[in-house]
């Protein structure tokens, strides 16, 4: 690798590989343009020297405020603020990028989770501590990537949501009990959307038909339903009449199954109290510590 392939230690991005790589190479045009450096840039865009470089060579995703802020820095007129959505959708992996372009004309979205909260209601704090749990060398990247696609629930006429959600959603302290209060907190906020609708599987039904795995479904306004099943390695996209078929009838089966919508919203009020209280009795706990100091 040449000098020139380096820009303050680290390689260059290709502008043809991906609109990451395009995004970090008109940055860099733009910044040795004004004659700034990396550092100055930094300071003017209140982040790190490595922030700034991470993003020229391609290796992180930028933030929307970054963006905004470069354009401000650099005098682009907006460049920046309009690259960063397209930046932002082709920021998922391969695999799923088929099903967030389906999503976005789906007039419903049918969802079944046994682990975490549906994506599309996650709050930000939830999905952090969700990739940190991961310890995934890109989290910052699927962090940003996930809350862009919830503009999805922004459009003009969005999609009606019907997640059922296994009890162990609601158990399971993602984050913390501050971050799952809230986060549960988020979803009754989301259920006063009469376009959303929740429901809980509770423990109490024993066998049931989503034991194989989350999944979810999506009614297309033109051409024929899809179904997403995740996986540990990737996800996979299913447009086969079987098996879209056998999915809608296991999740008719799971909604029998569920609380009704009042009750499964009462039994996460609850719990996001529970949660809460928690936190509130963890910090008037006196620190030990210091107590002893």
């Amino acid at each position: 690798m040449t000098a020139e392939q380096h820009v303050d230690g680290n390689p260059k991005a290709d502008p043809k590989v991906s609109t990451l790589a395009y995004f970090g190479t008109e940055l860099r045009i733009r910044r040795e343009e004004a004659g700034l450096s990396q550092t100055t840039l930094g300071r003017r865009t209140f982040c790190t020297h490595s922030y700034v470089s991470r993003i020229e060579s391609g290796s992180r995703v930028p933030s929307e405020e970054f963006a905004q802020r470069c354009d401000d820095a650099l005098c682009t007129g907006g460049l920046f603020a309009r690259l960063w959505p397209v930046v932002i959708e082709h920021a998922y992996p391969d695999w799923f990028r088929p099903f967030v372009d389906l999503e976005k004309d789906a007039t419903c979205i049918w969802d079944f989770e046994n682990q975490v909260v549906p994506g599309l209601l996650q709050t930000e704090e939830y999905v952090q501590a969700v990739f940190g749990g991961g310890r995934l060398p890109n989290a910052h990247e699927l962090v940003a990537a996930r809350m862009t696609r919830q503009s999805l629930l922004e459009q003009e006429t969005p999609p009606e949501i019907w997640a059922v959600l296994d009890e162990s959603v609601l158990r399971r302290a993602i984050g913390g009990p501050g971050v799952m209060g809230r986060q549960l907190e988020h979803l009754l906020a989301c259920a006063d959307n009469p376009r959303i609708v929740l429901q809980v599987l509770p423990f109490d039904t024993g066998a049931h038909a989503g034991l194989p795995g989350a999944f979810a479904g999506l009614t297309m306004h033109e051409g024929p339903d899809v179904v997403y099943v995740d996986g540990v390695v990737r996800g996979h996209v299913f447009a086969d009449l079987a098996d879209v078929k056998a999915a809608r009838r296991a999740y008719d089966l799971l909604m029998a199954d569920a609380l009704s919508p009042k009750a499964s919203l009462n039994l996460i009020a609850a719990t996001a109290k529970e949660y809460l209280d928690d936190e509130r009795s963890q910090s008037r706990q006196p620190n030990v510590a210091q107590e002893q100091l």
